[in-house]
This record gives C-alpha cells, sequence and structure tokens, in this order.
C-alpha cells in the first residue's frame, strides 16, 4: 500500500497546484475583457480549460487529505480518475493535435487500409466528444486515400494521440484480388501538435505562396476559382497544401496551421539527437517503426507490437475503440 502513498506524492507532485491556480487568475482576468466572448470558440476552450483546472485543484486537495490521512482505499479509488493528469503531463500533450495518414505501398489495399484508418480515427474523435476537419486529402485512384491530414482539437487531443504514430500493419484477404489472396498492406500514420507561432519565427518573405483549382470535394465553387493552397517555407523547403474548404482563405489558414506543425517536428527532430534519453523525446513517423498489426485472416486479433496489447475483436477496434492501445502506450512510456 505504500506504493500507492508514493504514487499519489508523486502525482501532486506533477499536478502544480499553485501554477494552476494563477493560470485560473489569468483566465478571469481575460473573462472581464468586453471582447472576451467575441470569439466564442476560443472564450469557450477557456472555460472549459478553467473547469478542468478547478476540478484538478478540488482532486489534489482530496489527494493530501487522503495521504495525510493514510486512507490508502481511497487514493486508489481517486488515483484512477486522475491518470490523465498522471500520464498526459508532457509539454504539448493539452495541445490540439495533426493527424496524417500515408498509404503505403501495395496499390487499392494500401490505399483502402488508408482510409479503414480514417475511419477507426474519426470514430475514435467522436467517442472522445473530439472535433476534427479535414485540412487536405488525396483520393486513390480505384479505392480508399493516398493521404489524409486532419485537424483535431480537443482536451490533451495530442496527448492521446501522440502514441499512434508509426506503422500501420493490416493482414487480410484482398478485396481487390479475383482469388482472393492474402495481402499484407501498410500505412504511415504521422501525429504533430498544433503550436503557436511564438515558439519560433515564421517571416513572411520566407513563405511562397501558390494558388491553384482544387481537386477533391468543394462543390462548384471549388471548380470555378482558385480555392486550393500550396505554401512552401523557403529555408527548409517543406511544403504543404490544402484544398478541402470552398474558400481560399480558409484553406490558407489551414496550410499555415499545417507548416506550424511540420517546422515544430523539424526543430524536434533535430533537438531529439542531442536528448535521446530524456523522456517524451519527439520521435519521427517512418516506415520502419512499426507499431501494431491488425490480422483478420486467417485468425483475428490486433496487437500492439510495443506494448503487448492485444484483442480478438477487430470490429471494435477498426470501429474506433482504441483506448485499450492507447492507455498502454501512455503507461508504458511513463
Amino acid at each position: 500500500m505504500n506504493s500507492v502513498i508514493e504514487r499519489a506524492k508523486i502525482l501532486l507532485e506533477k499536478l502544480d497546484v499553485e501554477q494552476k491556480k494563477v493560470r485560473i487568475r489569468e483566465i478571469e482576468a481575460e473573462s472581464m475583457n468586453p471582447d472576451f466572448w467575441k470569439d466564442t470558440q476560443t472564450a469557450t476552450s477557456k472555460m472549459k480549460e478553467m473547469a478542468a483546472l478547478q476540478k484538478a485543484i478540488e482532486d489534489a486537495e482530496k489527494l493530501s487529505q487522503y495521504i495525510e490521512s493514510n486512507n490508502t482505499t481511497g487514493l486508489a479509488s481517486l488515483l484512477l480518475e486522475m491518470e490523465v493528469y498522471f500520464y498526459l503531463s508532457g509539454p504539448y500533450d493539452k495541445n490540439n493535435a495533426i493527424l496524417s495518414i500515408h498509404a503505403g505501398q501495395g496499390g487499392a489495399d494500401a490505399m483502402d487500409w488508408a482510409e479503414m484508418l480514417f475511419r477507426m480515427y474519426t470514430r475514435y474523435f467522436d467517442r472522445k466528444d473530439f472535433k476534427y476537419e479535414v485540412l487536405d486529402e488525396t483520393s486513390g485512384e480505384e479505392a480508399g486515400i493516398k493521404s489524409v491530414s486532419i485537424s483535431v482539437e480537443g482536451q490533451f487531443a495530442y496527448g492521446y494521440l501522440k502514441g499512434e504514430q508509426g506503422t500501420h500493419r493490416l493482414v487480410r484477404l484482398s478485396p481487390f484480388n479475383a482469388d482472393k489472396l492474402r495481402h499484407t498492406s501498410f500505412s504511415l500514420v504521422e501525429i504533430l501538435p498544433q503550436v503557436e507561432t511564438s515558439e519560433f519565427e515564421i517571416k513572411e518573405d520566407d513563405l511562397e505562396w501558390e494558388f491553384y483549382r482544387a481537386s477533391s470535394h468543394g462543390g462548384q465553387n471549388v471548380q470555378k476559382v482558385s480555392s486550393a493552397v500550396r505554401l512552401k517555407h523557403k529555408p527548409t523547403g517543406i511544403t504543404v497544401s490544402c484544398q478541402t474548404e470552398r474558400y481560399q482563405a480558409q484553406n490558407r489558414e489551414n496550410a499555415l496551421k499545417l507548416l506550424k506543425a511540420k517546422l515544430w517536428a523539424r526543430e524536434q527532430e533535430k533537438r531529439s539527437a542531442e536528448e535521446k534519453e530524456l523522456k517524451g523525446v519527439y520521435r519521427a513517423p517512418s516506415w520502419g517503426n512499426q507499431i501494431r498489426s491488425y490480422v483478420l485472416h486467417p485468425y483475428q486479433m490486433v496487437k500492439d507490437l510495443r506494448t503487448q496489447a492485444e484483442t480478438g475483436n477487430t470490429e471494435a477496434v477498426l470501429d474506433g475503440d482504441i483506448d485499450l492501445f492507447i492507455d498502454a502506450e501512455l503507461k508504458s512510456s511513463n
């Protein structure tokens, strides 16, 4: 039982109650501004943040009481409820995220697998009550998608999703093969936090904008005007594109959001070369980093190759029930 008390003490320290009180006072001061509610989305987000901070402080006070009274039963129960603060303590874990899926080689099977993953993640977002928006999508020639980038908004969105980064492998009977042969497909998932420009400097002179007619969905408006956007960061050569919105201004905004995340990732890769031993170091996605296997034939099993978490309920997993794997990875990396 002493381990429960020790764990509670560690969590209490991580909660940093004084810092949370400071942040609450900052939000309260902002809310007194007459213009605060003009941007309802930002205002609502900050009020939700304040409510979460207040809940964390209340829980911290309970923790302190349980520790002082040596109430290990109460501690064990409360710790289960507060694991989110225990495991999601990285510097960017609270941020919104950008999730990208890239189909590997393998034609229609690979692109269909990328679309299956897209469905799996959007169902997961619905379960978590995360808001999401497709920023850019390239459809496959026969089926599925070649690639897609999604903006994900919700409390701890990046913290929950960051462990999904890597290669996802599917084994099944190919629906695109007349002989119904067993086929292995791969898709690469990339997870980035949405970051503020203030974290690094982006000069307007370093940006090269290109506008063209979109080739994907968007209705009649897309066909008539150059609403799609391609944005290049000249110093690094990083290029992003957005064409899913009907209007150029929206695609410009989304392209800049994507570019910020890509520049952040580049900076983290540079830092991680020097900080490999530190917890929470950013790991660049790569095809060699296979994290999970989804087998639909000759048996049914989804298994995480890092944590060994597994389930035979493949249908539920592909329908967005992936908490088993996300929770296991969060616990293993702390």
